[in-house]
């Protein structure tokens, strides 16, 4: 985005607008900003100062707009939780995707988004982690899963190829965050391409085995690509990690301590923004 439409909030100024995921921008520490409707506020700044988010009472479908009670798959009214795409099981569990069975939900949306390139990797978050992302979400998946470091294994045709590789990988290596661990610390630093390499040892003869279903061209190993190492900006770390949600505690407040994933670190507790995503709030910078 242009630097003039970049709010650098002040003192006393409040800002509305339905929350959406964080947009993030690696550099020698992640940039952050905080999305509100159309509007965009730099976080970064504002470490170490106090801020207060308000819910108003409204959720918004992020595809429809349509009022909700609640918020489904981060952001979807229900009706549009039951009928996209994007909402089905097998986005969560790709390997179970159902497309070549002409049964996806929406044709043209998973040509887009799941019939095309895809890297299975290798993340340090609470721990060694396995994943899967479209290749133009490297490096945005990493940092929303506060990622400290991050290679990628393999290059494959598919999604569903992906959850295939990702279903084997997780039988040694775990495949979900303990965001608790994630928050109370900087990951401790590992050996990302000997781990690869010893798992995809370990998983040798499987991984042959899909090679020759799909063909070499549609699975492609990459251990040896260059490793992302990711910084994230705090100032401190929680002793105890409290979780802040709206819908118990309408109003949050707190200094702002650091953020990573999408996890701001208040001294108050820790809120996850993607998880109220199309929550219209009030957001401020309140006086020192």
């Amino acid at each position: 985005m242009n630097p003039e439409q970049l709010i650098t909030l002040e003192a006393g100024q409040v800002l509305q607008g339905g929350l959406s995921k964080m947009p993030a921008q690696l550099s020698e520490q992640v940039q952050y900003r905080l999305q509100l409707g159309e509007q965009q506020v730099a976080m970064n700044p504002l470490l170490g100062k106090r801020i207060r988010l308000q819910w108003l009472g409204d959720i918004n479908c992020i595809h429809c707009g349509r009022e909700s009670k609640k918020s489904f798959s981060q952001g979807y009214c229900y009706p549009c939780f039951k009928k996209l795409p994007q909402c089905d099981s097998c986005i969560m569990s790709p390997e179970k995707c159902h497309f070549h069975q002409g049964t996806c939900r929406d044709a043209a949306w998973g040509e887009k988004f799941c019939m095309t390139d895809h890297v299975v990797y290798l993340s340090n978050t609470s721990g060694l982690k396995v994943g899967i992302t479209r290749i133009n979400q490297i490096p945005t998946r990493w940092i929303d899963q506060g990622a400290g470091q991050a290679i990628p294994l393999f290059r494959v045709a598919t999604r569903q190829q992906s959850g295939l590789i990702e279903d084997v990988l997780r039988q040694h290596v775990a495949d979900k965050t303990n965001w608790r661990t994630l928050l109370k610390g900087p990951s401790v630093p590992q050996d990302l391409h000997a781990a690869g390499r010893e798992l995809l040892s370990s998983c040798q003869a499987e991984i042959q085995a899909m090679q020759q279903r799909f063909g070499l061209h549609a699975i492609v190993p990459v251990l040896e690509a260059s490793e992302t190492i990711l910084e994230y900006p705090v100032r401190n770390w929680p002793v105890k990690v409290s979780s802040l949600s709206f819908d118990k505690t309408p109003v949050i407040e707190g200094k702002l301590e650091g953020i990573k994933g999408q996890y701001l670190i208040m001294d108050s507790g820790v809120l996850n923004i993607r998880k109220h995503t199309g929550y219209h709030v009030s957001f401020s910078l309140l006086a020192a």
